[in-house]
């Protein structure tokens, strides 16, 4: 223990034996019920300015605990400071009824919402709001207990007998909650809060134990401030700021492993809500029909219990909108989260294909490329002898050209086969791609495309290989073209914007559509006709996309025609961005 621990067991050691002392030596009079009372609000304001403070030293839900704690102190010290004022300021007996009873019947709730809330567990399972919702719909039922139970008998139609008796029952079960709370509590967490508990658990067992006697005795017109009975009294406000130092030294941290499964039992502040509203009905049923009171009592139960339903009710309601827009949220994040698993798959299962293809085509085409180079070279020179005959030097030219496609192919293979990642370097891509354009925009405008380019202004740069991310470039709206060229002309859109921290890259055109849009990145996959692609192309700008970190789609719009989106990451906060002025052009 710490030097602070152990200075307050020695001052709370001390207190109680000055209080034996006092009862023994002193008769009952005005000081002794000052010092009582004054010693008593002392306690429990230290105690309300400890909790504080350790919300302060806190976050999280431990925070929210010690501000429940502080507000149940808080509550405590007005109730006690009520009580001060009519036996030590005015020098008289407290009224009955009191109007700090109520206070005093309130000030446990907050204990109980703190330890609903069970700052050990993880944060991340539930949210605060859910908490205070509970919270204050148990609070709105201890309010409606009290007004249902004890307020008619003190205020409706006064009965100092039934509102004693109703007021010790009611208090006493609120109390046993709170211990039955901090019991399980106290069997089911492990490290440091299980001695907050713990302690805790104690200061409420002596605090309970004691307002029962001093209860009891009130009840028999024994009790005075000051008595034997404010012993253990005093001893579980000094336990309970006890327990607020030990937090303050241990500083108890959230768990990180699982809960045992018997904590489930510890979700008990909906539970609680739960039944608190079941019970409403059953209540109302009974203050009508059964209820033996005066018809004034038996009414004034009866409107309390509508409004307790119907504040119940509204509480009930919000808290439904509540979970249904936290089921939204959840929906649409597992939506999400299933696409990007989705994507992902795909990514891994078209890397795993290159990968295994680049590896078998780059063997291949070098073991093929020797005897195509002979075969060109001997077609070659037989075209070029002058002893055969025009059939033949026909023949000769055929089997050249057949060797230079098959050769162009290999370059392909190889091309493909072995990528690797390039230098990279800061890259402002409206000027990148404007430069595409303009390499194309000559064949386009020759085939009847026209194209419209918006790109935004000040794009970020990002990090790229230049060569790369313009043959991708010029590899899309050779496909654009292509697919155009069927249809006679057509129109192509290209965009270029910043989203989420990325650069989007959009190309889209009217012509007929991709077949299999999900098949458009395979090797070899190709819808043109024999001898115009190898299929080679859109795998290889795949490939360089994701070694750039970004990514590419393709889907055909509803309207007709094809979009392919390229995603490349933003270059970090530390690269400048470029100032490119906003260019839209049609062609």
């Amino acid at each position: 223990m710490t030097w602070k621990k152990h200075l307050w067991v020695v001052l709370t050691t001390g207190l109680i034996l000055s209080y034996v002392v006092v009862e023994l030596n002193s008769p009952r009079s005005h000081s002794l019920t000052a010092f009582g009372d004054i010693t008593q609000l002392l306690l429990v304001a230290v105690a309300t300015g400890l909790m504080v403070a350790n919300a302060v030293s806190t976050r999280g839900h431990a925070r929210g605990f010690w501000l429940l704690m502080a507000a149940g102190c808080c509550l405590w010290t007005a109730s006690l400071g009520a009580w001060t004022f009519f036996e030590v300021v005015r020098g008289q007996e407290v009224p009955e009824p009191f109007f700090g009873d109520v206070i005093l019947f309130i000030h446990i709730v907050p204990f109980m919402a703190a330890v609903a809330l069970r700052p050990h567990r993880p944060q991340e399972e539930k949210k605060l709001y859910f908490s205070t919702l509970n919270f204050l719909m148990l609070l709105i039922w201890w309010v409606f207990l009290y007004a249902f139970t004890v307020f008619p008998n003190q205020y409706v139609s006064l009965n100092s007998q039934a509102y004693n008796q109703n007021y010790d029952l009611l208090y006493l079960f609120e109390n046993l909650v709170l211990l039955v709370v901090l019991a399980l509590l106290t069997t089911n967490v492990q490290g440091p809060w299980k001695k907050v508990y713990w302690n805790l658990f104690i200061a409420a067992g002596l605090y309970t134990w004691s307002s029962e006697e001093i209860n009891a005795a009130i009840t028999r017109g024994q009790y005075f401030t000051g008595s034997w009975y404010d012993i253990p009294l005093v001893t579980a406000m000094c336990w309970l700021i006890l327990a607020g130092l030990m937090a303050r030294d241990l500083k108890p941290a959230q768990e990180s492993a699982p809960p045992p499964p018997s904590s489930k039992w510890l979700a008990l502040s909906p539970r609680l809500a739960m039944l608190a509203i079941l019970s409403l009905p059953a209540m109302g049923f009974w203050s009508q029909f059964r209820d033996p009171s005066p018809p004034s009592i038996r009414h004034f139960r009866l409107l309390v219990t509508l409004a307790a339903m119907l504040v119940l009710g509204g509480f009930v309601f919000l808290r439904q909108y509540v979970l249904d827009r936290e089921l939204m949220r959840l929906l649409e994040e597992s939506r999400q989260s299933l696409e990007s698993l989705r994507r992902l798959q795909t990514q891994l299962v078209q890397k795993e294909k290159l990968a295994s293809l680049g590896q078998l085509v780059s063997g291949a085409a070098h073991e093929i490329n020797n005897p195509v180079a002979a075969i060109l070279g001997y077609s070659e020179l037989l075209a070029a002898n002058q002893d055969l005959d025009p059939a033949q030097v026909t023949m000769a030219q055929k089997i050249g050209q057949q060797a230079r496609r098959t050769r162009d192919l290999l370059s392909g293979l190889l091309s493909f086969a072995q990528q690797a990642p390039a230098e990279k370097t800061l890259i402002e891509v409206a000027p990148l791609l404007q430069r595409a354009l303009q390499m194309k925009m000559l064949q386009m405008e020759t085939k009847g495309i026209r194209v419209h380019s918006t790109i935004a202004p000040a794009l970020p740069r990002i990090w790229g290989n230049p060569n790369q991310l313009m043959q991708c470039c010029l590899e899309i709206i050779g496909n654009s073209m292509d697919a155009l060229q069927e249809t006679a002309g057509g129109t192509l859109w290209v965009s270029a914007k910043c989203e989420d921290n990325e650069v989007v890259l959009k190309f889209s055109d009217s012509g007929p559509g991709i077949l299999e849009p999900v098949r458009v990145f395979d090797p070899f996959y190709t819808t043109k006709s024999v001898g115009k692609g190898t299929g080679l192309g859109l795998s290889a700008t795949y490939g360089v996309v994701q070694d750039h970190g970004g990514q590419i789609a393709c889907h055909n719009r509803p309207e007709g025609g094809a979009v392919f989106v390229l995603r490349l990451p933003v270059a970090g906060p530390e690269s400048p961005t470029s100032k490119v002025p906003s260019l839209t052009t049609t062609n």
